[in-house]
């Protein structure tokens, strides 16, 4: 009997204990939620860039408190998008130009080509923004700045582990970003009840200030940038569904915080009676009325951290999106294309100096465009294409809502675009 059981001995001595296995589950379920909250502030984070900050100021000082409705529309919008959009694909464990192609022919290279192009010409910005982040907290020249940023960003997709520290960093930058504008918006004593009110019952609506915070914050690569986060961090198929929907709420809910919270710290600046030089840096004129030099370095900081973070999510998802034309676009070799990407941006920003309106403006309106023709071709896999989804039914509250959004993207998208090409006729 014994000669029986011998050659079974090391099997038993391989099969995990309790603890084992219990050390193992935990292991996961922390890994899996740190990818989840990458994805949630890479989203948020990339949502919120130099840009979004400027505009903010900006219609803030436009509109007053009525702007705070427009936030209110664009939060809803940008839920409906990216819960449609993550579901999507996570449940169908593709990348959106990938799963794009099956559906419709060439559609895929379509969005790639736009998204890819997209994500440049924002990087191009980001990394201003970064560069003028560092010389309104330290005081550095902007190019410098907008180097050192750069140089940071490349560093952190080449580190072995470089998933890791990208949802690390992403993270750290997103609650420092609410953090330091929380603290800037109390001390500005923005009227609240006035804005609660102005929320639901605006004194007036301003369609033009929630086509650009819409198609600043939700189109182009940023309505990608966190399911192309899941799926790399391994997050795919029917049983994440629900959870991946959970995890675009709570994107949208930490994006919504902060839109809100620096619309106030505007808002108290704005209704104290002072003017934003809105030709020259509005949101640095804000923090500075507001707390001073103190104000001035954390805004500095702000900036800094929505420059990089956006400088890494449009430098991330836009060279995920190249896999679609070479399948060798992976890994290590992902990486490095990733580098290459960060690094032209730079140099096109060190050879402008700055990042001109004219192309700031132009990259708004390829987001206008990105948004709703990407977005058209994912409600058509939702209602009609259930085999791309693993059989998978999408919510009918999902599919329906994503529609009407599809319909008012089209209509603002191209609204957008007449107002932009008329603006650069003009110049």
């Amino acid at each position: 009997m014994s000669e029986h059981k011998a050659p079974n001995a090391p099997r038993e001595a391989q099969v995990p204990g309790p603890a084992t296995v219990a050390s193992n589950t935990v292991g996961f379920v922390k890994a899996r939620r740190a990818s989840l909250l990458g994805a949630i502030f890479m989203m948020a984070t990339s949502a919120i860039g130099p840009g979004f900050i400027t505009q903010t100021a900006m219609f803030t000082q436009m509109l007053g408190a009525a702007f705070a409705f427009g936030i209110l529309v664009s939060i809803i919008i940008d839920f409906v998008v990216q819960a449609n959009i993550w579901r999507i694909i996570t449940v169908s464990g593709k990348r959106a130009a990938e799963l794009a192609n099956e559906a419709i022919p060439y559609s895929g290279f379509v969005l790639g080509v736009l998204v890819i192009s997209g994500g440049l010409v924002f990087n191009i910005g980001n990394i201003a923004g970064a560069g003028l982040g560092l010389n309104a907290m330290l005081g550095l020249d902007p190019k410098i700045g907008g180097a050192i940023s750069a140089c940071l960003a490349i560093t952190i997709f080449l580190v072995k582990r470089a998933g890791v520290a990208m949802d690390r960093v992403m993270i750290v930058l997103g609650l420092l970003m609410i953090v330091l504008t929380l603290i800037v918006a109390i001390v500005a004593h923005p009227p609240v009840g006035e804005a609660l009110k102005q929320t639901v019952l605006p004194d007036h609506i301003d369609f033009a200030s929630i086509t650009t915070i819409v198609g600043g914050t939700v189109g182009g690569y940023i309505t990608y940038a966190g399911a192309h986060k899941l799926l790399d961090s391994g997050v795919s198929g029917v049983e994440h569904a629900e959870q991946v929907t959970k995890s675009a709420f709570t994107g949208i809910v930490v994006t919504g915080i902060m839109r809100y919270v620096l619309f106030l710290a505007f808002l108290g600046v704005t209704a104290s009676g002072v003017a934003l030089d809105l030709a020259g840096n509005p949101a640095a004129d804000a923090f500075f009325a507001a707390a001073g030099e103190i104000g001035l370095r954390a805004f500095g900081l702000v900036l800094w951290a929505a420059g990089i973070s956006s400088v890494i999510g449009a430098a991330f998802t836009s060279v995920s999106f190249m896999s679609v034309f070479n399948r060798k676009v992976e890994g290590r070799v992902r990486a490095w294309v990733t580098v290459v990407f960060i690094a032209i941006g730079l140099t096109v920003y060190l050879v402008l100096g700055t990042a001109p309106a004219a192309l700031l403006v132009f990259a708004g309106g390829f987001n206008g465009l990105i948004l709703p023709l990407g977005f058209t071709v994912f409600m058509y896999i939702g209602w009609f294409r259930e085999d791309l989804l693993n059989g998978y039914r999408m919510p009918r509250w999902l599919l329906i809502s994503g529609t009407l959004v599809t319909v008012l993207t089209w209509y603002m998208g191209v609204m957008s675009v007449e107002a932009i090409f008329a603006f650069l006729g003009s110049k």
